[in-house]
């Protein structure tokens, strides 16, 4: 024996040496290699220590080892059951409510109900208080007892009770406390408790709706709660078949809800035409979308003016090519399109639009349908940020009024940068020159435009071409005339007499029309021959550009002042021609083109 023990220590298998000392009855070795080395099975040697202490007689060291076992609560009142008072003591003692339990299972056994109660009290056994007290008649202390707590095997005890005794009323409560639903459906049905019986089944499984469902159809009564019954169980095509027979029109509703692109396209249909005809149009809508009919959905809410919100807008968004071609794809998405412009939701059009790769409808649809919307242009061309459709926004900008709205002005010469049409941006800057010197005899402010557009022509890519160097060569022909008249005109306040000479030799200067107008030269020098009193030469230089300008009003050219002066020193009288205002006073009551701004 040494030495199995010296070989179990050796190979370290405490195991096997707990074994041994167990056999061999080495009981203190056997506990302290336990609690050392094989605490795994230290509960296991605890229990057999007490087995052999309690057949050795010694129950007191017994009830110790089986306490640390933690087997007491059996062990012990089997131990002490032959020793009465020694078994109360240890039950008062432990405050255990298992072991409080077995107590109140031994008194009830000795048929002392009183004290079995006080102890399954104590133990928190609902269902054997309750179980006690209907024995003994108690049963309004039962029925306290199980409310009170809730416990749900006590509530069902008192409900088979109550149904032994016939009251129905209180056996489907107490069944519906234990949650035992079929049977309290069971006797609900059996004694035609209808409105509790819908309340039950609501409470239950699928299979006991569907069990109070058929009830309530066969019954032929309450068909709302069949119909609610059929669709809580799962059946919903039954509902909704019962709920279309009889006209439950908000029962369909809530059916409706549960339904989606999952759900039978027929049945949609259904569901969707009902609630047209009871002008329940967004319910419709969404059923239609669910039901993959997206262009009748579409047309019912332009029928209806329903708003096209983005969620139902990404419903209609086909994105698998199996659900429909790539041409029918565009079109639909098109069509959507189309329908938020109406609707004013510039911002989704033009998201449904780029989806479908159709951006230069943008604007072609906004010129098209409401050409005076130019904050709807200016919104698709600025988020497209498509070349050809600023390119394109930028040249209808250009047939609308921008000589008086600075901000049309700066959108188109922004739309053409950000286009990149150096050339196109030329001409418009051209044209605003123009616009300056034929409205505003502001010559300044052209030379400035007419610099911005050599800028540009200069950046363009086709600088190579003969056809581009020929315009840029008579772009810097232009300026070069425009700006020896403005040099002009600010040098006539220091030496008037230079100012004049200069401007007679700008005038010999070939194609010196349009980009200085000869009504504006000779002008000048009218108005400086007058201010001198040289009124002979200034009327001969009158009459010579009558001759040259017969079909136009001088008066455009020369002031009023100068005019009236002219007749009364010469004492010949001027027609007055048509009626328009001399450049002056077109410029005091014309709005200003403020190309500085830009």
């Amino acid at each position: 024996s040494c030495y199995a023990e010296k070989l179990y220590k050796n190979c370290q298998r405490y195991d096997l040496l707990n074994s041994f000392y167990q056999a061999s009855g080495q009981w203190h070795q056997a506990l302290d290699t336990a609690e050392t080395h094989d605490r795994i099975h230290l509960r296991t040697t605890y229990y057999s220590y007490a087995k052999y202490l309690e057949s050795m007689g010694d129950k007191q060291q017994a009830l110790t080892y089986y306490e640390k076992s933690d087997t007491h609560r059996v062990e012990v009142p089997r131990m002490l059951q032959d020793d009465t008072s020694s078994l109360e003591f240890y039950v008062h003692k432990m405050k255990d409510k298992n072991i409080y339990k077995w107590w109140a299972q031994y008194l009830e056994s000795q048929s002392d109900m009183g004290s079995a109660l006080r102890f399954y009290e104590l133990a928190q056994d609902y269902l054997s208080l309750v179980r006690v007290h209907c024995y003994m008649g108690n049963i309004q202390k039962a029925s306290e007892i199980a409310n009170d707590t809730g416990d749900r095997a006590a509530s069902y005890h008192l409900a088979r009770h109550y149904e032994g005794h016939d009251d129905i009323k209180q056996a489907v409560h107490f069944y519906t406390r234990a949650q035992a639903y079929n049977n309290a459906i069971r006797l609900c049905k059996e004694n035609n408790l209808d409105d509790q019986l819908m309340n039950l089944a609501l409470l239950s499984n699928p299979e006991d709706m569907m069990e109070a469902a058929c009830y309530y159809e066969e019954k032929g009564t309450h068909m709302d709660r069949a119909v609610a019954l059929y669709h809580k169980a799962g059946y919903v095509s039954k509902a909704l078949e019962l709920a279309f027979a009889t006209q439950q029109f908000s029962a369909l509703q809530l059916i409706a809800e549960d339904l989606n692109e999952n759900s039978d396209p027929a049945l949609l249909a259904r569901c969707s035409d009902f609630f047209i005809t009871h002008s329940q149009y967004e319910k419709s809508v969404d059923l239609l979308v669910a039901a993959k009919k997206y262009h009748q959905a579409l047309e019912l809410c332009l029928a209806q003016n329903l708003t096209i919100t983005e969620d139902l807008a990404e419903r209609m968004t086909i994105t698998d090519s199996k659900d429909l071609s790539e041409e029918a794809r565009k079109e639909l998405l098109e069509k959507i399109a189309d329908c938020c412009m109406r609707q004013g939701n510039y911002h989704l059009a033009t998201k449904k639009y780029t989806q479908a790769g159709s951006k230069l409808k943008v604007i072609m649809r906004c010129t098209r349908d409401k050409p005076s919307d130019l904050s709807k242009i200016i919104f698709f061309a600025n988020v497209c940020r498509q070349k050809e459709l600023f390119i394109m926004a930028a040249n209808y900008l250009q047939s609308l009024d921008w000589r008086k709205n600075p901000e049309i002005l700066k959108t188109i010469i922004g739309f053409y940068t950000k286009g990149r049409a150096p050339e196109l941006l030329a001409g418009f800057y051209e044209a605003c020159a123009q616009v300056e010197i034929d409205d505003y005899q502001n010559y300044e402010k052209a030379l400035d435009a007419l610099t911005e557009a050599s800028k540009c022509l200069s950046k363009s890519k086709e600088a190579s071409a003969g056809q581009h160097e020929a315009r840029l060569a008579d772009l810097q022909h232009k300026i070069t005339l425009i700006k020896k008249f403005v040099h002009i005109r600010r040098l006539y306040a220091e030496d008037p007499r230079e100012a004049a000479q200069l401007c007679e030799a700008l005038l010999e200067e070939p194609e010196l029309d349009p980009a200085v107008r000869i009504g504006d030269a000779f002008g000048f020098l009218i108005e400086h021959h007058c201010q001198q009193g040289s009124f002979q030469v200034a009327y001969r230089k009158l009459e010579e550009l009558q001759k040259m300008l017969p079909s136009q009003n001088v008066r455009y050219y020369i002031s009023q002042a100068s005019l009236e002066a002219l007749q009364e020193e010469t004492g010949i009288s001027l027609s007055r021609g048509d009626s328009r205002h001399n450049a002056k006073e077109e410029d005091e009551v014309e709005e200003d083109l403020n190309l500085s701004q830009v």
